[in-house]
């Protein structure tokens, strides 16, 4: 590390003052706490305080200001996009309080909480949250970053439009008790702003009354990509708010994990997941199923806890590369298009691309607003290409390829969530992903509350 500004006695007197572990480079579990999901992104920081509570989360922040440090923050690591090098890096993943309410319908969780750890708790009480596709990723990072659900977006919207309460310590260490009444301009940020305005310690948020669903997955041969998403593109005006779908064009890897017709195989898999009964979906969706032969057919009754079959994302640590966009429209020439550029005669490498509608509750606003930028975009696409960090520059390359393929029907604004490292460290992008108007309003946000930058590992907005 270089340019470090603090002394041996400065970090022998943040260890007296936390009760979480601080390590630097080269000390042991070092390397364990600072481990990601994508292993293209590793972690670098200069200091890593274990933050064991808010008292942790207090002393580590002052101490990062008072030296010059910036700050980042860790809970599942799904989404890391700096190295944070030569900062203070703060991880969250002894923070695991979860409280469930369920005479309000209320979750109040810490910021080390997955949405794995919530599941089994709230449906005690047949009781669910706005919960995304993988539900091995955090709680707090997903929803400060809109959270959007294969299952409960289109009827209700993004997880951030339930949250009623954020405690959150700023960069001067001082903690907030963030609401719609107490601070309207920091709840209006926080929600959609990410991880710009400090670190989270609690996130009280609403629940549903949903237990089950029918959905899941349906698989077929990459083949037939075509004739799959002219069924679909046909059937999506078709469907209400309570049916959610995606097609996602997929090079499986040939590993046990799978069932043998998918190991090693090029396919298209369909995402469904839908809140009516079973014969209403299985009538809804017979178009699809008649589109093309099945290889595997994953597509029926579940408990809400098996969200996660619904995508059926990776759990396990993987080097990767990914890119986002979202589209205005999907017609017949943007599905040619689409075709030709991942489909069989393609000569496309991607792991995963998927094409997932969106529309109904995430094009409205919510009762409180807040910062998430992406209401009223119809489609959003997003590709993932898998291989050893050596390799990250031909990954990028193809997900270039098929991104710019797209670019004639892209929207301007996108998904917080689904930006890449690449993307959120471009400020231009940011602020085209925001729109120059929300944009300025968060920098004004930023301006009042981390006037210095010291949060700038994130999807960074710069202080007005």
């Amino acid at each position: 590390m270089t340019n470090l500004k603090y002394l041996p006695e400065d970090l022998d007197a943040l260890r007296q003052s936390v009760v979480g572990p601080v390590l630097e480079p080269g000390a042991q579990r070092y390397e364990e706490e600072c481990a990601t999901f994508n292993l293209t992104c590793a972690l670098k920081p200069a200091v890593v305080v274990g933050a064991s509570g808010e008292k942790d989360v207090r002393a580590a922040i002052r101490f990062a200001a008072r030296h010059g440090m910036p700050v980042a923050v860790k809970s599942a690591a799904h989404q890391v996009v700096s190295t944070a090098e030569d900062g203070l890096l703060i991880t969250t993943r002894r923070m695991h309080r979860i409280a469930i309410h369920p005479e309000n319908r209320l979750v109040q969780v810490e910021p080390g909480v997955r949405w794995r750890d919530v599941l089994p708790l709230t449906a005690e009480f047949g009781l669910a949250p706005i919960v995304g596709s993988a539900p091995d990723v955090g709680v707090v990072g997903y929803t400060l970053g809109g959270g959007l659900s294969p299952l409960l977006g289109r009827s209700l919207g993004y997880a951030a439009d339930y949250v009623r309460r954020v405690n959150m310590v700023t960069a001067d260490g001082e903690l907030h008790e963030v609401t719609p009444h107490s601070e309207p301009d920091l709840f209006w940020a926080v929600l959609g702003g990410k991880g710009n305005f400090g670190v989270v310690t609690e996130i009280e948020f609403e629940v549903f009354p949903v237990s089950r669903f029918y959905g899941g997955g349906i698989f077929f041969a990459g083949e037939h990509l075509a004739e799959v998403l002219d069924a679909w593109r046909s059937w999506l005006p078709t469907v209400g708010e309570d049916m959610s779908s995606s097609i996602a064009v997929q090079r499986l890897p040939d590993v046990p994990d799978l069932p043998e017709p998918l190991r090693g195989a090029f396919v298209v898999h369909l995402r469904i997941g839908y809140l009516g009964s079973p014969a209403d979906g299985a009538d809804l969706i017979a178009p699809l199923r008649a589109s093309a032969p099945a290889l595997i057919d994953m597509v029926g009754e579940k408990p809400f806890s098996a969200i996660g079959e619904i995508h059926m994302d990776p759990v396990q640590p993987m080097p990767y590369v990914d890119r986002s966009t979202c589209l205005e429209e999907f017609s017949e020439e943007t599905a040619r298009a689409f075709v030709e550029l991942t489909g069989p005669e393609s000569e496309c490498t991607l792991a995963s691309l998927e094409i997932r509608a969106l529309g109904g509750a995430l094009d409205r606003d919510p009762a409180v607003p807040n910062a998430v930028p992406s209401r009223g975009l119809a489609y959003s696409v997003f590709g993932v290409a898998v291989g050893a960090p050596d390799q990250a520059q031909a990954l990028r390359t193809s997900l270039a390829k098929v991104m710019d393929g797209l670019a004639p029907w892209a929207a301007e604004r996108g998904l917080v969530n689904f930006l890449s490292p690449d993307e959120a460290t471009d400020t231009a992008g940011v602020r085209e992903l925001y729109g120059a108007q929300r944009y300025d309003r968060l920098a004004q946000v930023k301006s009042k509350y981390d006037p210095d930058n010291l949060f700038r590992f994130n999807h960074n907005v710069t202080p007005a």
